[in-house]
């Protein structure tokens, strides 16, 4: 294949850096890239840290920096590459209470004899990463037509770890599974700086500035590349009376600057049933369609609904309740769920409808994913994330809900009950206090300093 460029592969007999601290958390949106250090590999595969920008910062364990990774065929040729920066949130129990521990892949990440290049029409490529005591990491490659995707995220997290999981009430192995949005022309590399957040049960994995290539041919890495849908927001200024905002995806050249579109409107919207309000819910509404148009090239289509030009309906029962938003030719139902061993509700599917613009190959879009574990809480409490959430319906389409504040099935006087904070809200509150610590440190540090280098030079002085 043309335009391909080779990588200068690492400096060979380097020392390993030392294993690093026990993380923090910090969103990946506020971690600026690093340059990478090369690690001593093995025959068929690398792993290469990244060292941290401020020394006096990476001593008190606040920075962390994307790691990169290789996967190589029996001749020693590339065939995955990965560089990416992934942060963990995962909920878990501690004496009975709820507890969460928050932590990146770390820099001495390995890559793990289950990483392959895949075999034609018998095995697809995986790179497996395994860190800490029995976590790891994989994303199981596919293709389809003429791209490549990250068909299969799983993760295997080890509750027996008190390095992360202090006081866990088990000590098994857990695992959870999702589709994600990484996919890529076939010859480019995939680009996305923006951060990409994956929900599955009990766990949040968000990644951010990441590049990645797989399906490598002779070892040969691509200079072209394919960036994703977050990364290219259009740049169309946004008119209030029109929410619909369409922009094209050009896989190997790198867009102009771009603008964020506004956040969605809140609304409000009910379902009532048979015993008064089952369903009572306040959220902005988003939808974000990646899709091909005529030309062969990929576009995205946002959608923000306009609540007072939203309609709402829905049913319920004691287990089951639906709640259906109508905005324009585009539809919206959201199925929650009672799981009635714990006492608490769930949205457990989303079904999507919508018309695309003319530009689109395929003018009529539906998407729907009933396996959903997502915005739960104890029956007579409310959920209520300032956050943005993006429920991931398939890997083409994407539910983004703002500020929302949603209870089913148990409500009293039409009001919302006690609230139970997301995970996410819960981070940001973290956010200010590291930071503060941070430079609180560092401020003492270079106080320190000073008193002992003023005390010396004064120690260089005699009485006459």
């Amino acid at each position: 294949m043309t335009g391909r460029g080779r990588r200068q592969p690492p400096e060979r007999g380097a020392p390993p850096p030392p294993p690093p601290s026990p993380p923090l958390a910090l969103p990946p949106s506020a971690l600026p890239p690093v340059p990478p250090r090369a690690l001593p590999c093995p025959a068929m595969a690398r792993a290469r840290g990244a060292r941290g920008l401020l020394a006096a910062a990476a001593l008190l364990g606040f920075l962390q920096a994307s790691s990169s990774f290789e996967v190589e065929d029996s001749s020693g040729k590339i065939c995955i590459t990965a560089d990416l920066t992934v942060a963990f949130s995962v909920e878990y129990k501690s004496n009975g209470q709820k507890e969460f521990a928050h932590f990146f892949l770390p820099q001495n990440a390995t890559v793990e004899p289950q990483s392959s290049c895949g075999k034609a029409n018998t095995s697809h490529p995986v790179l497996v990463l395994g860190f800490g005591a029995g976590h790891s990491l994989s994303l199981n490659f596919s293709e389809f037509a003429d791209k490549y995707q990250v068909k299969e995220l799983v993760f295997h997290y080890n509750l027996s770890d008190a390095t992360l999981f202090h006081n866990s009430t088990t000590g098994e192995v857990k695992s959870v599974s999702h589709r994600t949005t990484i996919q890529a022309y076939m010859g480019t590399k995939y680009r996305c700086i923006s951060p990409n957040r994956v929900n599955m049960k009990n766990v949040n994995i968000t990644f951010s500035n990441v590049t990645l290539e797989a399906y490598v041919v002779n070892g040969t890495l691509s200079t072209n590349k394919t960036e994703c849908a977050e990364d290219m927001v259009s740049t169309t200024a946004v008119v209030p009376t029109t929410p619909k905002q369409t922009t094209s995806q050009v896989p190997t050249t790198s867009p102009a600057p771009t603008a964020s579109p506004p956040n969605p409107a809140v609304g409000k919207y009910n379902v009532t049933g048979p015993n008064g309000t089952c369903v009572l819910a306040y959220m902005g509404l988003q939808l974000n369609i990646t899709y091909v148009k005529k030309d062969e090239k990929m576009g995205l289509d946002l959608l923000n609904f306009i609540p007072y030009n939203t309609t709402s309906s829905g049913t319920c029962d004691n287990t089951s309740a639906f709640l259906n938003l109508t905005f324009e030719k585009t539809r919206v139902i959201f199925r929650f769920a009672l799981n009635t061993s714990t006492e608490k509700f769930f949205l457990q599917g989303v079904n999507v409808s919508t018309t695309l613009p003319s530009e689109a190959k395929v003018p009529k879009f539906e998407a729907s994913n009933n396996s959903m574990s997502e915005l739960r809480a104890t029956v007579g409490n409310s959920y209520k994330c300032s956050a943005e959430e993006n429920l991931q319906v398939t890997d083409k389409a994407l539910v983004n809900v703002f500020n929302v504040q949603i209870q089913v099935f148990k409500i009293d006087g039409d009001k919302f009950g006690a609230v139970e904070e997301c995970q996410l809200d819960e981070n940001n509150m973290l956010i200010p206090i590291i930071v503060g610590a941070a430079l609180a440190g560092l401020v003492l540090i270079v106080l320190i300093a000073y008193l002992i280098g003023r005390k010396r030079s004064h120690a260089g002085y005699q009485t006459i």
